[in-house]
């Protein structure tokens, strides 16, 4: 049974099909631009090798399907996705950035996106889509090689850059500055939404859970600890149950190694803010574990070469080591004694 589960998170940027108008300051693709695209993608997609994979930024499931068709490892890996919503105004599908995920493991049943924020949680008055995600969660069942269930969510949270009202410009410090809080609480609000629905799958049946993706924020942000849902207040021998824990942090071994990873370069300054957070059930301390993360891995050469085909995001592998399934004594001595195995 394999006992290694490699989990990564790829933003691919702007994933989408020749000719196709995604921003006012962006021209499309063009058929060789996409071409180069696609094989930039499927190639990076070979050198991670993971056996799931959380993808953000794809304006095209298309264009992903293509991506794979290119690809080595992944021609036969599981698409769980969905295409972009209609317009409410005009009914026609919008080109909205989407997330994707890709398995080489079985899924326990179909994807769903949460659209929508839960109950009780909304922006303030006067913001756009008040009551939804930009870049809605998606959440898929994994079945491991030991057939045990893992909960994936690939999340994208709205980004750091300014949220302008029409005909704003960045021209006024204080347009710019008020541009830039309208963007931060969407990211805090969508981080409360996210840890909203994380505590309501909480109530649910213990499951091991792997929340990776692109939260446009550091590990040590507000935001990024508002979904990792630390400090909530638990029974004794329970402290750990429900939070989520950085990977790099609970890595085993980590103090014998160098943290150098980064997803994202700009202006000489470096900084990670794409995550593969895992539950208790892969943290050294809990007395649920079923695992431990045994290594975290980033791929970034391509944000020093900068490639135009490439992401300006960089990956993060995460493996994960499963404990063997302990086997009843009783079933222990019955086994071999039914299989006709002698020692």
């Amino acid at each position: 049974m394999q006992q290694e589960i490699r989990f990564a998170t790829f933003n691919v940027c702007n994933l989408s099909q020749p000719g196709a108008k995604l921003y006012d300051n962006l021209a499309p693709l063009t058929e060789a631009e996409y071409e180069a695209k696609v094989a930039w993608t499927a190639r990076q997609l070979d050198q991670l090798d993971a056996d799931v994979i959380g993808l953000q930024e794809i304006f095209s499931l298309a264009a992903l399907r293509d991506v794979l068709a290119h690809s080595t490892r992944y021609r036969e890996a599981t698409l769980a996705g969905f295409e972009p919503p209609p317009d409410p105004a005009t009914g026609l599908p919008r080109l909205t950035p989407e997330l994707a995920l890709i398995s080489r493991l079985p899924l326990a049943g179909p994807a769903q996106a949460y659209i929508m924020f839960p109950q009780g949680v909304a922006l303030p008055d006067g913001h756009r889509d008040a009551d939804r995600f930009a870049r809605a969660p998606l959440h898929v069942q994994v079945v491991l090689p030991d057939e045990r269930i893992v909960d994936v969510i690939v999340v994208h949270l709205k980004s750091k850059r300014p949220d302008y009202r029409n005909g704003d410009t960045g021209d006024d410090p204080m347009l710019h500055a008020q541009a830039n809080l309208r963007s931060l609480i969407r990211r805090g609000t969508e981080a409360v939404a996210l840890r909203a629905l994380l505590s309501e799958m909480d109530k649910g049946p213990r499951r091991p859970r792997v929340v990776l993706g692109d939260f446009n924020d550091t590990v040590d942000a507000v935001t990024t600890h508002i979904v990792m849902g630390a400090g909530a207040a638990c029974e004794p021998g329970e402290e750990l149950h429900g939070q989520l824990f950085d990977s790099r942090q609970i890595q085993a071994g980590r103090e014998r190694r160098r943290d150098s990873g980064y997803t994202i370069a700009h202006d000489g300054r470096h900084a990670t803010i794409d995550h593969v957070l895992v539950s208790e059930e892969f943290h050294p301390a809990s007395r649920h574990a079923i695992g431990e993360v045994a290594e975290v891995a980033y791929f970034n050469e391509h944000l020093v070469q900068a490639t135009p085909a490439a992401s300006d995001h960089g990956q993060v592998l995460v493996t994960l080591r499963l404990h063997p399934v302990p086997v009843p004594a009783a079933a222990a001595a019955v086994i071999p004694a039914k299989a006709g195995i002698h020692t």
